[in-house]
């Protein structure tokens, strides 16, 4: 199965209303899961707090690059990395802007937001 129409946006640093432990943990098995079983979305959009998944010391960026490799587009929001002062420290993904993340919604079939 494929998610190759969808797109995946990305706002915290982890998945659910959880401890920061878990959230880390949920969102890393949920990429995972995605890589390993070749359920690809067409694009990844990474915004607001959800950008220090694709920066130095993410546990997710072997994930990450796997499934950019594979052709996903992951997406990151150069707005919110500039805030966070995180802009030197991306290790994966294409730096945007707002209208990127809407172009990848707008063509869409699906959006699904963790």
């Amino acid at each position: 199965m494929s998610f190759s129409n969808a797109t995946i946006l990305i706002n915290r640093k982890g998945m659910g209303e959880a401890p920061q432990e878990l959230q880390e943990k949920l969102i890393g098995t949920y990429l995972k899961l995605i890589d390993q079983n070749d359920m690809l979305p067409g694009v990844i959009c990474f915004y607001a707090e959800g950008v220090r998944l694709v920066t130095v010391g993410s546990k997710v960026l072997d994930t990450l690059r796997s499934l950019e490799s594979k052709g996903v587009r992951l997406v990151l929001c150069g707005t919110c990395l500039d805030f966070f002062g995180l802009s030197e420290q991306v290790e994966v993904g294409i730096v945007g802007g707002m209208t990127d993340i809407i172009e990848a919604q707008s063509l869409a079939e699906k959006v699904i937001t963790l």
